[in-house]
């Protein structure tokens, strides 16, 4: 599976593609890989990095059951810079915040898919990404969401 490795303020995050799409990004990795679909992945989780991009424009394909594309489908709707809580993705979907928490702990394209704007109800909560909690409020932080710290 071709990958290409990005060093970012968050740690290095490994872009995997396959058949045409991002399929995981991981944190570490030493990916060299550069077909056209990487370069451009690149290109925008720097420019997102930087400051620069706000919405990822990508062809991505979730792996798993139809409900862990549809909070996927749900996260990836969330605007740069806004959090929503586990509870508001359950209401759209009719599911329960502890699904839609399991869902999002399996999202295997985090930051593209951001699944670090999700809450719970009484505040911050864990991050499956390298660092945990700590890098979550990394991402929120860099798009100017982290004013529920104070």
């Amino acid at each position: 599976m071709p990958n290409l490795t990005i060093p970012t303020q968050f740690g290095p995050l490994t872009l995997c593609e396959e058949d045409g799409a991002i399929v995981r990004v991981e944190w570490e990795g030493d990916g060299r890989d550069e077909t056209p679909l990487l370069i451009e992945a690149a290109a925008q989780l720097r420019a997102y990095d930087d400051g620069t991009l706000e919405k990822f424009d990508l062809p991505l394909r979730v792996a798993g059951s139809d409900f862990q594309r549809a909070v996927c489908d749900q996260m990836s709707a969330i605007p740069f810079g806004q959090t929503v809580t586990y509870g508001d993705i359950a209401k759209a979907l009719g599911q329960s915040a502890q699904a839609v928490g399991s869902a999002c702990g399996g999202n295997p394209i985090p930051v593209i898919i951001p699944c670090h704007r999700v809450m719970g109800a009484k505040g911050l909560t864990g991050f499956s990404g390298k660092g945990g909690v700590e890098t979550k409020v990394a991402l929120l932080r860099h798009e100017g969401a982290g004013g529920f710290l104070i």
